[in-house]
């Protein structure tokens, strides 16, 4: 339970870009926190998990049960940029912001 505190922590320090992967349902699991995003390049649950041996974070992305992308070795300081290019960033971000949103 604590690192998942921890680690959204981390994630609350940037509230407008993990609004913006449709946050929500966070739950601490073993050694890291869980949630669901609905972003523009991936929809479906990540996992942020504390790996003791390398001091860093792996990133597991799921859809449904399975598993469909892994990023090892992620620093603390650039967890939000990983996630985000993975869930939410595509070349014309804005261009498709203002398509959906406005």
């Amino acid at each position: 339970m604590e690192m998942a505190n921890y680690i959204f922590q981390i994630l609350r320090s940037q509230p407008l870009i993990i609004w913006s992967w449709g946050f929500n349902s966070p739950e601490a699991v073993l050694n890291g926190l869980r949630f669901n995003v609905s972003g523009f390049k991936f929809s479906g649950i990540v996992e942020i998990l504390y790996n003791d041996g390398s001091d860093l974070f792996d990133i597991y992305f799921v859809e449904g049960e399975q598993k469909v992308d892994v990023i090892y070795g992620c620093y603390i300081d650039m967890l939000i940029d990983v996630i985000d290019n993975k869930v939410e960033k595509v070349d014309n971000y804005k261009e498709r912001v203002k398509r959906e949103y406005l």
